[in-house]
Parts: C-alpha cells; structure tokens; sequence
C-alpha cells in the first residue's frame, strides 16, 4: 500500500492563450494578459504557479508555527519572479524557459524570538511540496494521443 496522494486535473484548450481546467469538481481558467496574446480573464499559468506556492506555504507555515508554539494571529505572503519570455517565443535560447529567481516575503504582527523564526522558516521551506518542486527537477513523461 503506497502513502502517496495523487493529485490530477483535465484541461480543454478553448483559445490559443485560454485553458479551461477542471479538478475535484473545482473549474479554473488560465489566460494571458493581451499583450501576451490572451483576453486577460484569468491568470497565466506562471501566476497560478505563484499563487499555488503561496498557498502552499500559508498550510505549512500555520502547520509548523503550531509545532514551533508560534502564536500565528496573522500572516502575508507576497511572491514575486522575473522571467525572460525569450525562449517561450522562441527568440533565444540561451536563458531558461522558468522563472529566473523567485522572491518570497512573509509578514506577520506576531513576536516571534530570532532563533524560532529562523528555525521556523527553514522547517517551511523543507517542508513545503511546491517549494520541494521548484527546488528540485521532478520527472515529467509527456505523451500525445
């Protein structure tokens, strides 16, 4: 018996730029911004990366604070990346396709000692599974029909 949870989503393309996705009942839609070719309806798919990261670790770091006796009464999570669209579009190949740096800022009005803070955060970011994926090269097969 595995302990592993499998999570999945169906997508259907509806325009060059609009995805219509749907899992555990949820729907969600990916756009691009006009200037990139879409209708600006929806996020793209590197903000909903993004805003999986933050809520990712919004889960991990309640859980942890509890760990930690952390009174959590209150948490901000801002995340921002620089990204060259270079090779998306296929002008150069010499950067990489993802985001160049990730920038992740948590703020809290809780009083929290130094040495638990930074224990805290180390065990957030170790323990966070979309952190764990954009650290580290997870295997992906593609496959067409």
């Amino acid at each position: 018996m595995s302990n592993l949870l499998k999570f999945s989503i169906q997508s259907k393309s509806t325009s060059a730029a609009r995805t219509e996705i749907e899992t555990r009942g949820f729907k969600l839609v990916v756009d691009e911004p006009q200037e990139l070719g879409g209708t600006n309806d929806a996020p793209n798919p590197v903000e909903y990366i993004l805003a999986g990261y933050a809520g990712c670790i919004n889960v991990v770091a309640h859980l942890t604070a509890k760990e930690f006796n952390i009174d959590l009464k209150d948490l901000q999570i801002s995340i921002d990346g620089d990204l060259n669209p270079a090779r998306l579009f296929g002008e150069s190949f010499k950067e990489r396709a993802g985001y160049q740096n990730i920038n992740v800022q948590l703020k809290t009005e809780s009083k929290i000692d130094e040495k638990v803070k930074a224990r805290w955060l180390e065990a957030i970011e170790n323990r966070c599974p979309v952190n764990d994926n954009l650290r580290n090269a997870t295997p992906i097969q593609f496959s067409l029909n």
